[in-house]
Order: structure tokens, then C-alpha cells, then sequence
């Protein structure tokens, strides 16, 4: 059973999409003014349909983390994640403006609403911290399957890039760069403090971080207790199936603690190219629910709700 949806626009600056009289989603697309982070469209809130928040918002300890991100932390010599770059195991992390990228939204191809589904299609630039035009993106959110019942709704998040330079653009993350296990970039989740040391399971039986870090799985889920309520939220985050044939292969980048977060990382262990004019894409699916989600559970839904 699904749930009516309210969709509210403040033109320049955001989309909110409310339902069962929660907002569920807020879609920033006029970006945070300080460039050092990174300044590019993101995704916060994210809240269930209880209303818990399941994601967090410039944590003091990465003022560049910013709910639900497309990122590349490591893009022929820019970082259009934000923060210190990492560039080597003698430097480590060092601030270099001049790395810091952006992602500039550049107009909406479609904002369409139904009772209970929203398409969001965008377009926007990478531009390197010079204003050299870095690439093409064309983005699109599918709000859907709002469901009090099931007390779960879907977000898919799918991105086709397009190389701008006359060069081949060269994808990477600290991992690539000589750091072990550090392997993040691309679609990317940072969860409020409440989700430390939360549960993290993914697909193929693996448990907990270390099993899941820097491997594959067509599915990963991190759920928590939430603070000074007596309920849990459960976040899966699951691969298109045309992702298996994307340039590159994907590997799971996740943390429980200190800082609780997920990247869907298309560059972990090796870099890959792009040559210009050509293209990308990859598609995603976050399901965004109320209680604590087994394995068998995630399963059965990721199911249910065919792609």
C-alpha cells in the first residue's frame, strides 16, 4: 500500500517531498557557500517514515559530509569530495584549495509528480577549482513505494557522466593513492551519530565492517538504535542490475565507527579512465526504513520492489 506524497518546490534552491505528514527528503541543489567543501547539490534530510533522520549534515569532524552526495574524491588531479586530498603516504592528507572542485547544477530536464512517485532529472557541470569544465552529468532521483504498511520508501539515484576535456579523465580514491583501505568515492552517505558502531550486514552472508570493506556485494544495510527513542531505522543500499556491465567495477566502502558512513566506491582498489567524450552511468537504490532489517528481510523486499 503506498502513500500519497507532497512535493514542494523553492525555485533556485531545494525540493522537499513530504509523506504520512513527514519529510522525507530534502534535495539542496543551491550548494553550501564554502568551497573548501566541495560545493555541489545533496540530499538532507533523509528520514523515514516515522520521521527518524538518517542522515547528517556538516559533522564536525568532515564539514564536507552532507547527507546523500554524489562525490569523486580522486578525478585527474581535482577532489570533488571536499576536505584535505589525500596525496600520498609520505604527505597524507594536506589542504590544497586549489584540488577542490565543484558540481554546479545547471537546470532541470523534469520534475515529474505523481500521487505516490516523483522523478527528478537534472543536469549540472564538473568544474575543476581553475572553472576548467571537467565533465557532464545528467542526474535523476525516483522518489517511490512510499509504504506505512511496510514502513519503507525507495530512493534511486542513477548518474551519467560524459567526459568535457579534450583528455582522458583519470577516476581514483586514497586507496589508489597509496592509503589502505580507504577506497571512497561516488555516491556517498554519511549517517548522524547514532548510527556508530551500528549493525552493517551485505549480501553473500558477509557481517560487519571488516567483511564488507573493499568487497562486493549486490546489497549493503546499516541499521541503528536511534538515540532517546526506543526504535531502530535500517538504510539498504543495493546495485542496479545493469551496474554488473557499468566501465568499472564497484566495491563497498563503510565505516561504523567513528564516523558512520557508506560510499559506493567505483574506484576503490584501481584507477579507470574515462576518454574524452565518451560516457558512464550507474544506478543505485536506497531503501530507507523503519526498524532493524535482517538479511532475510532485505532480501525479500529487494524482491519486491523490482527495478
Amino acid at each position: 500500500m503506498s502513500d500519497r506524497i507532497r512535493v514542494t518546490h523553492i525555485h533556485g534552491e531545494q525540493i522537499s517531498v513530504e509523506a504520512a505528514g513527514v519529510e522525507v527528503l530534502r534535495y539542496v541543489y543551491r550548494p553550501d557557500p564554502v568551497a573548501f567543501e566541495s560545493r555541489k547539490p545533496y540530499a538532507h534530510p533523509l528520514r523515514t517514515l516515522a520521521g527518524r533522520t538518517v542522515t547528517a549534515y556538516r559533522p564536525n569532524d568532515h564539514r564536507w559530509h552532507k547527507g546523500l552526495q554524489m562525490t569523486a574524491s580522486h578525478l585527474s588531479g581535482q577532489n570533488f569530495w571536499g576536505g584535505n586530498s589525500y596525496l600520498s603516504p609520505e604527505q597524507g592528507y594536506v589542504a590544497v584549495p586549489e584540488r577542490i572542485g565543484s558540481m554546479r547544477h545547471d537546470g532541470f530536464e523534469a520534475i515529474e509528480a505523481e500521487s505516490d512517485r516523483l522523478r527528478i532529472g537534472e543536469r549540472l557541470s564538473w568544474l575543476a577549482n581553475s572553472g576548467e569544465h571537467f565533465a557532464d552529468e545528467r542526474r535523476e532521483l525516483v522518489l517511490h513505494s512510499f509504504d506505512q504498511a511496510e514502513g519503507a520508501w525507495v530512493l534511486d539515484w542513477s548518474i551519467h557522466l560524459t567526459n568535457a576535456r579534450t583528455e582522458p579523465l583519470r577516476f581514483g580514491s586514497p586507496t589508489t593513492a597509496g592509503r589502505e583501505m580507504a577506497g571512497y568515492t561516488g555516491l556517498h552517505w554519511r549517517g548522524p551519530r547514532d548510527f556508530t558502531d551500528g549493525t552493517v550486514l551485505a549480501g553473500g552472508g558477509l557481517t560487519g565492517e571488516p567483511q564488507a570493506m573493499g568487497h562486493q556485494a549486490p546489497w549493503l544495510s546499516f541499521s541503528t538504535l536511534h538515540d532517546g527513542v526506543d526504535a531502530s531505522s535500517t538504510l539498504v543500499f543495493a546495485h542496479a542490475p545493469e551496474n554488473a556491465e557499468a566501465i568499472h567495477e564497484s566495491h563497498w566502502f563503510v565505516r561504523e565507527q567513528p564516523t558512520p558512513t557508506v560510499a559506493i566506491s567505483w574506484a576503490f582498489h584501481e584507477e579507470f579512465e574515462l576518454p574524452p567524450g565518451e560516457s558512464f552511468a550507474y544506478r543505485y537504490r536506497i531503501v530507507v526504513a523503519d526498524g532493524a532489517w535482517d538479511a532475510e528481510r532485505t532480501e525479500a523486499y529487494l524482491k519486491g520492489v523490482p527495478w
